[in-house]
């Protein structure tokens, strides 16, 4: 039999597909071929007769981010121009000056100096403006550009000039790069004399051997008793540093989480292999709707083996593993190859994409998407989208004012210039804001002229307009003003209403201006229902145990704490 070959076109690229024959083909490997065949025929006729000017990578970029979207949120495209980006989120390092910046205006500014590192080292503070880096404008600059000149080799040198609030001329600073490692542990302390607190942001490479420093300075130094693992808002990582974290606390050879794909290459079981560091110490897992992927097999693992009692909020439901595969010019496809199963054999992953929560977190559930699974000691717990607090406890909801304060950046510019204006504050922990700060803020908002429309506002302004368009607002046009003046808000009365938490707002902002990242966590954890919820989960006699032998009743007395804000 002669083969025969089949030729595919990409502009001037040709690509031959030898076979022995439509024939002899597959079904699937038939719609494979006459589709890519429809693809570069369609492709090359566009390029060649559109009537504007086309640009080939973006339109074939554009195709594959298309397609991809079809599938799940977590299969992407990464192109080489992207692989620097893609490599810091899986090993937390890069060399650089160690700062997030921001726009603001036509400008780009300091975000987040990283303590410890070239930027904070040299004095640059958050709200300082980016006007020059190496003498180069970055005024109309694109963000990811200005990134681009602040990172580089290591050891290397730049110039930022830099414009700061209360100062008559730019500064300049002279910084050399260096191997920036972002901590997967920015803070771990004592809430108090017995109990101890591990804050967890990312799982890159090392996560599982801060936890354990982490965890042996607190034995160490202190009559450690109970354990708070403080996963919220933690988007996750690597598989196998979540391993290593519960080894930390359970036996060697627990199986921890199992990867099942539709290939047999992606199936794996992943056990403790090391000694634990502690087996018996009381131990509460919290986590929120931004608890994602190895954040969850953490929790519900410990959860599975009743390791832990879990506090908080259902996580966001992310159970798939993604691994790279090389594409040709240096891109790379990050593609789902399989799913993460925990100890009781539920699955971490949500099986209804379209009931999600603006955030992308798991929202409703279908009962008929719901399955009972038991742990270790028979405990219920459920499938169907991320894990199940043993205790949901939600904080309490941002008011609007709350809300469009932040979004319109005046905790961050008024924290800009209480820093240039105060060198110095009392310790994160003990740090509060005087009714004349407070008072300064106002005038600040005032200057500012900071105005916002509440969302039952933006509904009735609408509902005018329509009125109008149709004819019948002058039928009542006394009964539009009277609820007019009822749904208006008023600044000031606001500002005094929620005081109290716009006040630790702008705490955490200020403080974060004097010691960084571990001061913001310390200045939050003081004022923190989940934290409330797991201290009386630890100093309630017995009740910890109740709660791990599956004991209901305990959990009924306990209840959930769920505000109705």
């Amino acid at each position: 039999m002669k083969h025969k070959k089949h030729f595919i076109y990409l502009g001037g690229l040709l690509i031959v597909i030898f076979s022995v024959g439509f024939s002899t083909l597959g079904n699937k490997d038939l719609e494979l071929v006459k589709n890519l065949d429809i693809y570069y025929t369609l492709f090359r006729e566009l390029n060649m007769f559109y009537v504007d000017e086309t640009d080939p990578e973006d339109l074939v970029t554009t195709s594959i981010d298309a397609m991809l979207s079809s599938l799940d949120p977590y299969t992407t495209f990464i192109p080489e121009s992207d692989m620097d980006e893609f490599q810091f989120q899986t090993t937390g390092e890069y060399g650089g000056i160690g700062s997030l910046i921001r726009r603001s205006g036509n400008s780009v500014m300091i975000a987040e100096p990283y303590d410890g590192f070239p930027a904070a080292k040299a004095g640059i503070r958050a709200g300082d403006q980016i006007l020059k880096v190496d003498g180069v404008s970055t005024k109309d600059m694109a963000i990811e550009s200005v990134s681009d000149k602040l990172k580089g080799k290591p050891g290397t040198e730049l110039v930022l000039t830099i414009e700061r609030f209360g100062e008559e001329k730019p500064l300049s600073f002279t910084l050399a790069r260096e191997k920036i490692s972002i901590k997967n542990v920015p803070y771990f302390g004592m809430l108090d004399q017995s109990t101890g607190y591990i804050y967890i942001s990312n799982f890159t490479t090392g996560a599982g051997k801060e936890v354990e420093d982490a965890l042996t300075a607190l034995k160490k130094d202190h009559e450690l008793k109970s354990l708070v693992l403080d996963l919220r808002a933690n988007p996750g990582g690597l598989l196998i540093e979540a391993v290593r974290i519960c080894n930390l606390f359970v036996n060697k050879g627990e199986m921890i989480v199992n990867t099942r794909g539709k290939m047999e290459q992606w199936d794996s079981d992943y056990s403790t292999t090391r000694e634990p560091v502690d087996t018996e110490i009381p131990l509460v897992v919290m986590v929120n709707r931004g608890s994602a992927s190895a954040s969850e097999i953490v929790a519900g693992a410990l959860q599975d083996l009743d390791r832990a009692v879990v506090i908080g909020q259902r996580t966001f439901g992310k159970g798939l593993v993604q691994t790279s595969r090389p594409l040709k010019y240096n891109a790379q496809l990050k593609v789902t190859t399989a799913k993460y199963y925990i100890p009781s054999g539920r699955c971490i992953q949500a099986l209804d994409y379209t009931h999600r929560n603006e955030d992308g977190s798991v929202g409703h559930i279908p009962d008929s998407l719901i399955s009972e699974y038991s742990t270790r000691s028979g405990r219920l717990v459920y499938d169907g989208g991320g894990i199940e607090p043993d205790f949901e406890v939600v904080p309490e909801m941002l008011s609007e004012i709350a809300i469009q304060l932040f979004t319109q950046s005046m905790f961050f510019d008024f924290a800009t210039r209480y820093r240039n204006v105060n060198d110095e504050i009392d310790s994160p922990e003990t740090f509060s804001l005087s009714d004349e700060d407070y008072e300064l803020f106002k005038v600040f908002l005032e200057e500012k002229n900071f105005e916002f429309q509440t969302a039952s506002e933006k509904a009735f302004a609408d509902l005018i307009r329509t009125a109008k368009r149709e004819k019948y607002y002058e039928l009542a046009e006394e009964e539009f003003s009277s609820l007019e003046d009822k749904l208006i808000h008023n600044n000031l009365q606001d500002l005094e209403t929620f005081e109290k938490e716009i006040k630790q707002i702008l705490l955490e902002e200020i403080v974060n201006r004097y010691y960084f990242q571990s001061g913001r966590i310390l200045a939050q954890i003081q004022e923190d229902v989940q934290l409330d919820k797991a201290k009386e989960v630890f100093n309630t006699p017995g009740m910890l145990k109740e709660v791990l032998a599956g004991n209901q009743g305990a959990l009924a007395r306990a209840g959930s704490v769920n505000p109705d804000y």
